[in-house]
């Protein structure tokens, strides 16, 4: 087949790189030419495992192409996929204003014949029908078309992975022909078929994240109640996720959710709510837990940490990426400034895009080793493998006092004692 994708970001740029993969002809379609220009070079633009060679090799066989123009792409194609930002407002409502001007842009350039218009953007309930008027309305004479939702699950970190090893795939659409032409695209995916009406679709998503975020929030709850009566929060969950109604999957005290999907989408099915009339206040509080697994966190290094010369390991919202979207380090690293510490950083993907949003503010280490140097205390922020697998001992000598304030749970704690560390984690004892 011939398919277009609109937008290049992780959505975008992995799926195209997988459908092209299969021997399909791929445009990515983009609206800035420096990053274009970037795609024909093989630079992904974004961190992801195994991205660079995948498209790398997709480009020497000519199954990618990029551009910038619709008609040469558009025009061309059997499936069209409009996978583009949809940010929150300052009311936490989706922004769809690049969604409808792409989808106009689309039309205006359809082929004479049938063509299916995907949105792979996460989307409110509705959005589709109204990606549909505007199809209608401005498309050219002689163009058939039918729109489809079809969401994604990746996460990012393991994107292609997700991509080829698919739990379902989800096909929404009121065209026979658009649905059997979707799942002919993902025959070489595994997972179930969910095919479903537009409105299933458009919120399988929001409720697929809403429930993750749900999970993420429930432990740090739990660790809350750990933390005060001294109990183990992992021995605590573990024993729990035994249960096969529940599951220990994505159970994970910690600093709460980040990220670009998580808190805009949990945002966005509240705000879905209230114009609905239902009342949100479940929601509201996986917000609210959220918030304050960060809060205590900070809220204990202020009250420990005389000497204010730190060290931060872990900058990303999780690991295996360089997206600091939401990252539970920007909010900790602004409390932290604004109480005067000096912070030395680390991370192995995310300095760049941290550098742009705290410039000058922040010292920028070459590896963990130099960040903890002459420090008084360790932050872990992400989950690395690369610090799991660190030097303690060779940490501890360079450190000025062998504080840990682990906010991942990486580390045992009676290896930490042994090793003579001060460590406090999340939701399980601290030791000295």
């Amino acid at each position: 087949m011939v398919i277009t994708f609109v937008g290049h970001g992780y959505v975008g740029l992995v799926s195209a790189c997988v459908f092209a993969k299969f021997g399909n002809t791929v445009y990515i379609l983009g609206h800035t030419k420096e990053k274009i220009d970037r795609l024909k070079t093989s630079d992904p633009i974004i961190y992801e495992p195994g991205l660079k060679e995948l498209l790398e090799d997709n480009l020497k066989k000519k199954r990618i192409i990029p551009t910038l123009d619709y008609k040469s792409s558009v025009s061309r194609s059997d499936i069209v996929f409009i996978a583009v930002g949809t940010p929150p407002k300052n009311n936490g409502e989706a922004d769809l204003t690049t969604v409808f001007e792409v989808a106009k842009n689309i039309a205006q350039n359809l082929k004479r014949g049938f063509t299916v218009v995907s949105c792979k953007s996460t989307v409110p309930v509705g959005t589709n029908q109204k990606i549909e008027q505007l199809l209608k309305k401005n498309k050219v004479k002689d163009a058939e078309f039918a729109v489809a939702s079809c969401p994604e699950f990746l996460r990012e970190g393991s994107a292609i992975y997700d991509t080829l090893n698919a739990d379902r795939v989800v096909v929404g659409s009121d065209s026979e022909k658009a649905i059997d032409l979707l799942l002919k695209l993902h025959e070489p995916i595994p997972g179930k078929r969910v095919v479903t009406d537009l409105a299933s679709a458009e919120l399988i998503k929001y409720t697929s994240n809403a429930m993750l975020a749900t999970k993420i929030s429930f432990a740090n709850l739990i660790a809350f109640y750990c933390e005060k009566t001294g109990a183990d929060v992992e021995k605590v969950l573990d024993a729990v996720g035994l249960d096969k109604r529940i599951g220990r999957i994505f159970m994970d005290p910690g600093l709460g959710y980040g990220g670009s999907c998580l808190p805009k989408d949990v945002k966005a099915l509240r705000t879905i709510g209230a114009n609905l009339a239902v009342d949100t206040i479940f929601l509201d509080a996986v917000e609210k837990v959220n918030s304050l697994a960060k809060n205590n966190f900070i809220a204990r290094i202020l009250k420990t940490v005389k000497d204010k010369n730190v060290a931060i390991w872990g900058l990303s919202f999780k690991p295996n990426t360089d997206d600091v979207r939401e990252a539970p380090a920007i909010y900790i690293i602004n409390a932290l400034l604004q109480n005067n510490f000096s912070l030395h950083v680390y991370d192995s993907a995310a300095l760049g895009n941290i550098k742009k949003i705290f410039g000058g503010k922040l010292r920028y280490a070459k590896n963990p080793y130099d960040a903890v140097s002459k420090t008084s205390a360790l932050l872990i922020l992400t989950e690395w493998d690369e610090f799991k697998q660190i030097n303690l001992k060779q940490i501890k000598t360079k450190m000025l006092n062998p504080v840990i304030f682990d906010g991942r749970n990486i580390y045992d704690p009676h290896v930490m004692k042994s090793l003579g560390f001060t460590y406090y984690s999340i939701g399980r004892p601290s030791v000295k």
